[in-house]
C-alpha cells in the first residue's frame, strides 16, 4: 500500500525530527525515502533532518527525474538500488549514527552477519546485517555493493561510512535502524569481553518466526 505524496512528505519531516531530536543523526548527515506511486519523496541534499520543510522535499520519478522539490540526496543511487531489489519495501533511512559508523570502521569478522548476537531484537527487526566495503558517498560502485547484498539484507553497514536500513513502513524502517544502532552500541560496549551470544539455535528459530 502505497501513501499519498502529502501524507508521505508529513511522516517524512516528523520521523526525521524525532530521529534528530533524539541524537541519531547530526547536521546534514543524514537521508530518508518514501517510495509512493511511480515515484519517491526524498529528503533533498546538504538538508538536516530537524528542520526539514514538506514543501521542499524532493519528488523524484523512478528514472531519477526531480518532479519537485529541491534537488534530492546524492545517495538517490544508493536508495534506488536498495528499492530495485526490495519491490515491497517502502522506506530507506541512511545515517551517520555514531555507534553503527564506529562500527563501520572495523573489519568484520563475516561481512554477512556484522553485528555480534546479544539480543533478539535485531534479529526480530532485520536479520543478519550485512557490510560493504568503502566507496565515496554518491558513487555508483557504492549502490552497486549495497545492491548486490540487500536483497537477502534490509539492514546493510557501508565500510567507513553508516548504516542504511530498508522496510515496509516509516515505522518499521525507523524502528530498524534504532535496533540497529542500539545493537552496535551494545557491540561496542562488549568488545573484549567474554559477553554470552545467542546460540545458533536460538538465531535460527527467531529468524524462522521472524523472517525479513
Amino acid at each position: 500500500m502505497f501513501l499519498d505524496e502529502q501524507s508521505a512528505k508529513q511522516q517524512i519531516v516528523e520521523f526525521a525530527k524525532s530521529i534528530f531530536d533524539r541524537g541519531l543523526t547530526k547536521g546534514a548527515s543524514a537521508n530518508m525515502s518514501v517510495r509512493i506511486e511511480n515515484a519517491w519523496v526524498m529528503t533533498p541534499t546538504n538538508t538536516c533532518f530537524g528542520f526539514l520543510k514538506a514543501d521542499e522535499l524532493s519528488v523524484v520519478a523512478l528514472d531519477g527525474t526531480l518532479l519537485k522539490g529541491l534537488p534530492p540526496s546524492k545517495e538517490f543511487r544508493l536508495h534506488k538500488a536498495m528499492y530495485d531489489q526490495r519491490p515491497d519495501d517502502r522506506c530507506i533511512i541512511h545515517l551517520h549514527s555514531t555507534y553503527a559508523t564506529a562500527l563501520s570502521c572495523l573489519t568484520p569478522e563475516d561481512p554477512k552477519n556484522v553485528v555480534p548476537t546479544y539480543t533478539p531484537y535485531l534479529t526480530m527487526r532485520l536479520g543478519p546485517v550485512a557490510m560493504v566495503p568503502y566507496f565515496a558517498p554518491g558513487d555508483d560502485a557504492l549502490a552497486e555493493a549495497v545492491g548486490q547484498v540487500a536483497a537477502q539484507h534490509p539492514g546493510v553497514i557501508m565500510a567507513n561510512h553508516g548504516p542504511i536500513v530498508s522496510s515496509t513502513s516509516i515505522e518499521s524502517c525507523v524502528y530498524g535502524m534504532e535496533e540497529l544502532e542500539e545493537s552496535c552500541r551494545l557491540a561496542l560496549l562488549l568488545q573484549g569481553l567474554n559477553a554470552n551470544k545467542l546460540t545458533e539455535t536460538q538465531i535460527n528459530l527467531l529468524l524462522s518466526r521472524f523472517k525479513k
